[in-house]
């Protein structure tokens, strides 16, 4: 082992890289996407510098490794800008507070409605084909209702 340490080369490192990098691919979730940029930056630099010791060719991994990880940590951080549509893929949610009417009777606290082309379970006292009803609430697929 010490003397693999002493021999370190870029080989060593852009094949690590290579690894994590592939291993990341198989759904790491992007913790090895950094591990294997830091190891291929430290192949590169001892590609450059052939004379560099493994004492500072693994703390340099170690920095790398955590400074990118940080770095993009905080570009994701600062990326989050609040939506200009809000209810994009909640369906429903858009519903939340229009008034429609009912297209299959309320029995048993259960019935639909017509919403543009698509019916809607919905939830709510029993009521008569035809009336009147607010959407107040969304529970997954059910919309919750109330007489309007």
């Amino acid at each position: 082992m010490w003397e693999f340490l002493q021999h370190l080369s870029y080989w060593d490192w852009l094949a690590l890289g290579t690894v994590l990098l592939i291993l990341e691919v198989f759904g790491a979730g992007g913790y090895l996407l950094w591990l294997g940029v830091a190891a291929a930056a430290v192949g590169v630099l001892t590609l450059l510098f052939p004379a560099l010791p493994w004492t500072w060719q693994l703390p340099l991994f170690g920095v790398l490794s955590i400074l990118s990880a940080v770095l993009w940590w905080q570009r994701q951080r600062h990326a989050r800008a609040p939506s200009a549509q809000p209810g994009l893929n909640r369906r429903g949610q858009e519903l939340l507070g229009r008034q429609f009417v009912l297209h299959e009777a309320i029995s048993g606290g259960r019935g639909k409605i017509k919403a543009g082309d698509t019916l809607w379970l919905v939830t709510g006292p029993d009521l008569p084909v035809g009336s009147a009803v607010r959407v107040i609430d969304q529970d997954g697929v059910l919309l919750k209702i109330e007489p309007a």
